[in-house]
């Protein structure tokens, strides 16, 4: 139980995260970026969609679907092992898409966003924690 408290704790974090991208977006701001100045750069490029859909949108919905799943696990409401394995998928999921991002601004982009890369840590934590806590996998 503690690991999904944990799993639910990140997916507040991710919430924050990309709502604070989406906010930015709407508003045509440019997002403080706290380690350079490739943020943006990275935010225009047209690696920013999958689709038509933004990634931070995707995200948001992501991190939602995670707080919800994570806090059906904590309090234990049914069914446990189909929200169990919807979890591990959608972490799993999540974490090859990070990955794909990744290189695509370390090769492609040849840029770093920090808010991207720590959505990408958050979610690699995610998939981190549900190995290590020894969860049907």
């Amino acid at each position: 139980m503690t690991a999904f408290a944990l799993l639910f704790t990140l997916s507040a974090i991710g919430i924050s995260e990309t709502a604070y991208l989406i906010r930015t977006r709407i508003e045509h701001e440019k997002p403080v970026c706290p380690i350079g100045e490739s943020c943006v750069l990275v935010l225009n490029s047209k690696y920013n969609k999958i689709f038509i859909i933004p990634n931070d949108i995707l995200g948001l919905l992501f991190y939602i679907s995670a707080s919800f799943i994570s806090s059906f696990l904590v309090i234990g409401i049914g069914p446990l092992m189909f929200w169990e394995l919807l979890f591990k998928l959608s972490v799993l999921i999540g974490a090859v898409l990070s990955l794909v991002f990744t290189y695509l601004q370390w090769r492609v982009i040849k840029a770093w966003c920090f808010w991207c890369l720590m959505s990408a840590f958050t979610i690699w934590f995610m998939g981190i924690i549900i190995l290590a806590s020894n969860l049907k996998f």
